[in-house]
């Protein structure tokens, strides 16, 4: 006789409140307007060029500028919302974000902009740094995990939203004022946020400790970091490459001794000494900085050959990229079921995919004939979208899991903050490389492989360091219990 078989009841699934619900939309829409913003700035490249009379290097900082502000601006506010409290702090960076909207677009000319651009950076990192905090002090276990990859997705969709919704703007208005109107955005979602979060976001609960910033941290990082851009932005002989590459290893070397130095004083340094000896979450950091810097910087340069090399209009353009959208969107919605299946494989195999597809769009567009190039190149970002939502808040996930827990409130900040810096440099360098190769009448078909080739070897180190993350992360588990820690959820 057949024995019947035993069904285990699933653990039930814990649900947001009415309260807990409140603050994740002011977070996501936080998230959301401030993300979304360079995205959307990529399809207005070309006519803001054309409107201010913008040289290549204008161009780099305009871009490039906003992530580094961002990301230098991301561990002084995270640490000053554990002191002071996080509301305040929240609703002065998207003010200040909202104000400097206005600014950008209004400017007349593009050091203006640049400098509108830097402060618009340091409002979207005050603005972060609190929502992450945030969403840590409000929720716990599950629910802390569901709020964390919902923040994170909605950053990959506002990515991924940017180029249709500017494509669509300007279209709509023109080239001259279009590229005003994708500033002014900002401006509604800015102020209803702000709104939303005077009434909804939690008191200010200070603490009594003291706000340990790091500022000679903070200034080796933004020194290297432009040590690292400047030689793209202004390119030098080999003699001032040569001086460039010497200061960055100084660079390097100040802040590893600094960082040791402060922490032995009883500081707390910048860079958690606890997180440089988690290989995992090192190699994963390194996976999340290769793929967020190739990624914007293959769609920025993208975008502009659409638009220079094949002529195409904003919205033309825009539409090539649209699959990419849907595909992040879909993929992103489905990560956990394919992770259940396939566990930590699946950055790999999305890492994999996004570096395939960028090295074919390249090799597509320097021999496809022009008239179906769109129609190819709209293909392969559908491939390319559904490769990066499906690993981008799984690969997320899997780093902070692995993060020391006595680092575990400053390692979502020091992972954006290194995303952030790779993305300035990766941007700058590689469209400096486009912009210089194309100035005076040269091949956009070839320049447009130099770069989408370089951003397929940026995204193979990430393949590489997913790998590496994997095994050890497997030798951890083998030689230790498998726990679940507070507040997070395991993922195998």
């Amino acid at each position: 006789m057949r024995r019947p078989k035993t069904r285990i009841a699933a653990a039930p699934r814990e649900r947001f409140d009415a309260a807990g619900r409140r603050v994740l939309l002011v977070c996501v829409a936080g998230g959301f307007t401030t993300l979304l913003d360079q995205s959307v700035l990529n399809t207005s490249i070309p006519a803001l060029r054309e409107s201010l009379h913008a040289q290549p290097a204008h161009l780099q900082w305009i871009v490039a500028g906003y992530s580094l502000a961002f990301g230098l601006a991301l561990i002084p506010g995270g640490r000053l919302g554990d002191v002071r409290g996080r509301k305040w702090l929240f609703v002065t960076g998207l003010a200040l974000f909202t104000l400097v909207s206005l600014v950008s677009a209004t400017a007349t000319a593009p050091e203006v902009l640049i400098a509108a651009r830097l402060l618009q950076g340091v409002g979207a990192g005050l603005v972060n740094s609190q929502m992450i905090g945030t969403l840590q002090d409000v929720f716990d276990g599950q629910l802390r995990a569901r709020a964390l990859g919902m923040y994170a997705v909605t950053g990959g969709l506002a990515f991924a939203l940017g180029p249709p919704i500017g494509g669509a703007v300007l279209a709509a208005a023109g080239p001259e004022h279009g590229w005003r109107l994708t500033f002014l955005l900002n401006v509604p979602f800015g102020l209803a946020t702000v709104a939303l979060a005077v009434r909804h976001l939690p008191r200010p609960r200070p603490s009594a400790r003291h706000a340990d910033l790091d500022l000679v941290g903070l200034l080796l990082v933004a020194a290297l970091t432009l040590a690292l851009m400047l030689p793209f932005v202004q390119p030098p002989g080999w003699t001032g490459w040569l001086a460039f590459v010497a200061v960055a290893v100084l660079l390097l070397g100040a802040l590893a001794w600094w960082q040791r130095r402060y922490a032995r004083s009883g500081g707390h340094p910048l860079i958690h000494p606890a997180l440089t000896r988690s290989a995992p979450y090192a190699l994963g950091t390194v996976t999340a900085m290769a793929q967020f810097g190739s990624s914007l910087a293959a769609g920025l340069v993208l975008t502009m050959f659409l638009q220079d090399g094949l002529g195409l209009s904003p919205m033309g353009a825009a539409l090539v990229a649209l699959p990419s959208a849907v595909a992040m969107g879909v993929a992103s919605a489905l990560a956990w079921r394919v992770v259940q299946r396939f566990g930590r494989r699946t950055v790999t195999a999305g890492m994999t995919g996004s570096a395939l597809v960028m090295l074919a769009s390249g090799l597509v567009a320097h021999w496809a004939p022009a008239a179906v190039l769109p129609w190819l190149l709209a293909l392969l970002q559908l491939f390319g979208g559904a490769s990066i939502g499906v690993m981008g808040a799984t690969n997320q996930a899997y780093v902070l899991r692995h993060a020391p827990a006595e680092a575990a409130g400053v390692s979502g900040a020091i992972l954006q903050m290194a995303q952030r810096i790779a993305a300035a440099v990766a941007v700058s360098a590689l469209s400096g490389v486009y912009l210089r190769q194309t100035a005076g009448g040269g091949d956009h078909r070839s320049a447009y492989l130099a770069t989408s080739a370089v951003c397929a070897a940026v995204a193979a180190l990430a393949v590489l360091a997913s790998v590496f993350a994997g095994r050890r992360a497997a030798r951890e588990a083998a030689g230790e219990p498998v726990a679940v820690s507070r507040g997070r959820t395991a993922v195998r």
